[in-house]
């Protein structure tokens, strides 16, 4: 699912003004891939305690990338029917993580 968020997210940010294709643009590729590499890299990890750090890192790029997401709507760079599929889809990987990281903090006690 994490994969699937960088492809809509690197689709949408080609159709970005030209000048913000290196601002704006850069910004949200590096939020939403940094989401799928934390994961794994936490899940590669030995220990649960790490892997509950790089699961918060990555709802952390989740929480960034849904503020430019925001910000594309409010400088009407995107119409906001199109954004709420990328947000809904986003929430939906966020409920994921949260559920994931409830599962391993109790596994922890």
């Amino acid at each position: 699912m994490g994969i699937e968020l960088v492809k809509r997210v690197y689709r949408l940010t080609r159709e970005l003004p030209a000048e913000e294709r290196f601002a704006l643009g850069d910004q949200m590729r590096r939020a939403v891939v940094s989401v799928p590499a934390n994961i794994a890299e936490g899940w590669a990890r030995d220990h649960t305690k790490e892997y509950l750090r790089f699961i918060s890192i990555a709802r952390g790029s989740l929480a960034e990338l849904d503020t430019f997401f925001t910000l594309c709507i409010e400088l009407e760079y995107v119409q906001a029917d199109r954004m709420t599929q990328l947000t809904e889809f986003s929430d939906r990987l966020g409920r994921m993580l949260n559920t994931l990281q409830s599962s391993l903090k109790t596994k922890m006690r």
